[in-house]
């Protein structure tokens, strides 16, 4: 019982970062019907340039508090100035054209970012510097950290706000009108241009977000971080219906979980043939049967019809 509740607790966390990366892929999606395969880089970024300012700030004497702050306002920057101008410069050129086209730019987009992360921060392991105190809990036998609890909670509040966004604000109606059909939107009177930058921002916002926790609740980051990050956020967001924010939420809790389940079982399952290192293979294997027998996800999609 006590490794059934540690792996649920662990799932939260992992799941809770997965959920923003994903709500990343589904806004893109959902109003453009692009999957940005670049959105995982831009999470990277975020964490290196976080990695960065919060180091340099906190050698020069500052607080660690106030360094923190720094590093996560310049990350949320730079990833906002980084999405836009994929959005501007890759993707809007090949608005009208065949589908596959801007799905392998984005995968090409993926591959310069991570070759531009490796020149700029080179290829080996970097630390993140501690940010916040090693306070540890205790619960039925479970253990979590301060670190854990930040995480869910900051997760909970930033998706909560997103809906907010989304739902009770202009321009959330404009991206749901976008959404559902792009041309009648243009008509009454939305700047599609506009709405669909916002999308990649917002999304990138959350990416460098994610970025931070990743990195303070790892204490590492490297150039190709984001691939990975970014495969599992996709699967969660198809898991829960790629298109779908709420669905993207939680799809990004349950393949947490699910990861964190297998992890913790996966030895006990196979007779020790397999370890906890191969809890990866999770993920992929909900990607298929997902794709295999229910392909729109748990809450299906909500992308409307398209000019």
């Amino acid at each position: 019982m006590d490794i059934f509740l540690q792996q649920i607790i662990n799932g939260l966390v992992q799941g809770s970062i997965y959920a923003l990366v994903a709500l990343g892929y589904t806004m893109v999606y959902g109003i453009m019907g692009l999957i940005n395969f670049a959105h995982g880089e831009v999470v990277m970024i975020g964490t290196l340039v976080t990695i960065t300012v919060a180091g340099t700030l906190i050698k020069a004497g500052m607080p660690v508090a106030l360094a923190a702050l720094a590093g996560l306002t310049v990350s949320v920057l730079s990833c906002m100035a980084l999405g836009w101008s994929l959005e501007r410069i890759a993707y809007r050129p090949l608005r009208n054209a065949p589908r596959l086209t801007p799905l392998i730019t984005a995968i090409g987009m993926s591959i310069v970012l991570q070759n531009l992360a490796m020149i700029v921060w080179g290829r080996n392991y970097m630390t993140f510097p501690p940010l916040l105190p090693k306070i540890n809990f205790e619960f039925a036998g479970a253990h979590f950290t301060l670190i854990q609890v930040i995480i869910v909670l900051i997760s909970g509040a930033t998706m909560a706000g997103l809906l907010f966004l989304i739902y009770r604000t202009k321009l959330g109606m404009a991206m749901r009108a976008t959404s559902q059909n792009p041309a009648v939107a243009s008509l009454m009177g939305v700047n599609i241009n506009r709405v669909i930058a916002a999308a990649f921002v917002i999304g990138s916002a959350l990416g460098a977000v994610a970025g931070v926790m990743v990195g303070t609740y790892y204490e590492i980051a490297h150039y190709q971080m984001g691939f990975m990050l970014g495969l599992k956020a996709f699967t969660a967001a198809v898991l829960g219906g790629i298109g779908n924010l709420a669905g993207a939420m939680l799809g990004g809790v349950l393949l947490g979980i699910i990861e964190a389940l297998g992890a913790g079982y996966i030895g006990d399952l196979t007779g020790g043939f397999l370890g906890s290192h191969y809890q990866d293979i999770f993920a992929f294997i909900v990607l298929i049967v997902v794709l295999m027998f229910k392909p729109s996800g748990l809450f299906g999609e909500k992308t409307g019809d398209r000019a």
